[in-house]
């Protein structure tokens, strides 16, 4: 049996997971299967397998599944060999840069839920606030202290950041993230233009 990813296209997590699997050269290996759900209802997602009843969820051979993107990053990338985690000290940087993206998306993710599935009436608009305080704060460290890491050659902590970003234009893209943050927005830009990237946009 080939692997299995639980995915929709929509979400930077899964995002996360297939550049990837472009960048590994194992997107042939892995079988992507459409699902999709929300903390209030879990659709089709795979409850079964992971319990947590979250994308993504990557269905192997020769063992449980694997789920939350980091690690199945890790799993993909140790099966290909190595190459998008390097070796320490340099390891530490990368897995906070990555957790910076993972940060970046959750915050934005949970903002987005505010508005789509609580009821109007109940909406908190201070949450949301909160939430993109906390993406601003993230894209200004970026833009401060990262941007010699984004610049160096590729990992999965730059994956994780680009992926956000991208997130972040196609649910946010009256926020405008780039203001006042030049040098992440060229590297973005850059990044953006990956085979792997183009590859995965989502769409919707």
């Amino acid at each position: 049996m080939m692997l299995r990813l639980y995915h929709s296209p929509t979400s930077p997590f899964v995002r996360m997971v297939t550049v990837t699997l472009h960048e590994t050269g194992l997107i042939d290996k892995v079988a992507l299967v459409p699902s999709g759900g929300t903390p209030l209802d879990p659709g089709t997602n795979p409850v079964n397998r992971n319990p947590l009843g979250k994308i993504p969820t990557l269905e192997r051979p020769d063992g449980p599944a694997l789920y939350d993107s980091r690690v199945i990053c890790r799993y993909l990338v140790d099966l290909a060999g190595g190459g998008l985690y390097p070796p320490a000290p340099r390891l530490w940087e990368t897995l906070t840069l990555e957790a910076t993206g993972h940060g970046i998306a959750e915050a934005a993710v949970l903002a987005l839920y505010e508005t789509r599935l609580r009821p109007e009436e109940f909406r908190f608009a201070p949450w949301v606030e909160g939430q993109w305080s906390k993406v601003a704060h993230a894209l200004d460290a970026l833009e401060g202290r990262w941007m010699s890491h984004l610049a160096a050659p590729l990992d999965c902590g730059q994956i994780a950041v680009g992926c956000a970003l991208g997130y972040l234009d196609f649910r946010f893209a009256d926020r405008n993230w780039r203001a006042g943050r030049p040098a992440l927005a060229v590297w973005e830009a850059r990044f953006a233009a990956r085979p792997s990237m183009e590859a995965t946009r989502p769409v919707g």
